[in-house]
């Protein structure tokens, strides 16, 4: 079949070709890359399904306990080397005071959750025109980590055996970390590097920073992921190279959202239009371009001479009686 031809303002008739990526099989990428409005039920499902499966696969890493020890120690003589080993007086001087360290027990292992959940619902009520590439950068950070957990097996400072670290939370038998106590059996305790502790706090505290009005709570943006790695050198669940491995994640991150969206996540458009108005407007007559198409056929039409060579005949204006 030939193209069809409309007649423009000019004169001129101009083909009307389907889109090129519609022809090429491109639309269905063009539309996946697109920033649209996220649905509630899918991205409760998504994240829940995400999490389980990052779980159960760090949990599946082989415990190579011997290879994560041999790794820490060769750590831990780097930081020495590089005069930069301060993990163990941090962790043995916050130590010293019960009711901060107890605190940090319990930051450690619930805030890791509960602001990066927090920072997840901001954006999809606050920012949903950003929420799926900021949430991209999340999961690919996340996604990239479980391969450092199979290729660097880490004991974390406090289960070396030549060191005086201090287990903080067997100390002060404190609930809550899945390392320690009766939940260790549940968790991979040679997954220390990278640290997502890091990685995920400073997504959190980024994206509070960028997108926040307010002047103090973006402060406060920047000021949690520098508690964390206090919190994390201090109860002597990581080294601070841990954090620099989260670092590398989360860069790996934001790369990937760029790629994928073309543009950095903080600087896509705040909102989208909702796609379920689109599908209206598309099913109540013409796509746009179609819609155009006619309003030049009626503009051209209107315009045109009668076939006796008069001009057409202009609506009446009514007159007041």
């Amino acid at each position: 079949m030939g193209d069809t031809t409309v007649t423009t303002l000019e004169g001129r008739e101009a083909a009307v070709l389907p889109p090129v990526a519609d022809r090429t099989g491109r639309g269905l990428l063009r539309r996946l890359r697109t920033p649209r409005r996220p649905r509630l039920w899918f991205e409760i499902l998504l994240i829940a399904v995400s999490y389980w499966t990052y779980s159960l696969i760090r949990n599946a890493v082989p415990e190579q306990k011997a290879e994560a020890l041999r790794n820490a120690d060769w750590l831990w003589k780097l930081e020495h080397h590089l005069g930069l080993a301060v993990e163990e007086s941090i962790n043995h001087t916050v130590n010293g005071v019960t009711w901060l360290i107890v605190g940090m027990n319990y930051y450690y292992a619930t805030l890791h959750f509960i602001i990066t959940l927090a920072v997840l619902v901001w954006l999809y009520r606050s920012h949903p025109g950003r929420y799926a590439a900021t949430r991209l950068v999340l999961f690919a950070t996340t996604g990239v980590a479980l391969i450092g957990y199979y290729l660097y097996p880490l004991a974390p400072p406090r289960l070396m055996t030549n060191t005086t670290f201090i287990d903080t939370v067997l100390v002060h038998d404190t609930w809550g970390s899945m390392a320690s106590g009766d939940l260790k059996n549940m968790s991979n305790q040679y997954a220390a590097m990278p640290s997502m502790h890091i990685g995920w706090s400073v997504w959190s505290g980024l994206t509070i920073f960028a997108l926040a009005r307010t002047p103090w709570v973006r402060i406060l943006g920047l000021l949690y992921p520098t508690a964390t790695l206090v919190v994390i050198v201090a109860t002597a669940n990581h080294f601070w190279l841990d954090a620099v491995g989260g670092l590398i994640c989360l860069a790996f991150g934001y790369t990937v959202a760029r790629l994928w969206y073309g543009a950095l996540p903080y600087s896509l458009p705040r909102t989208v239009a909702d796609p379920r108005t689109a599908r209206r407007g598309r099913a109540g007559g013409c796509p746009p371009a179609a819609a155009g198409i006619k309003e030049q056929h009626s503009l051209s039409d209107s315009n045109r001479p009668t076939e006796d060579g008069h001009p057409p005949a202009r609506p009446r204006t009514p007159t007041r009686p």
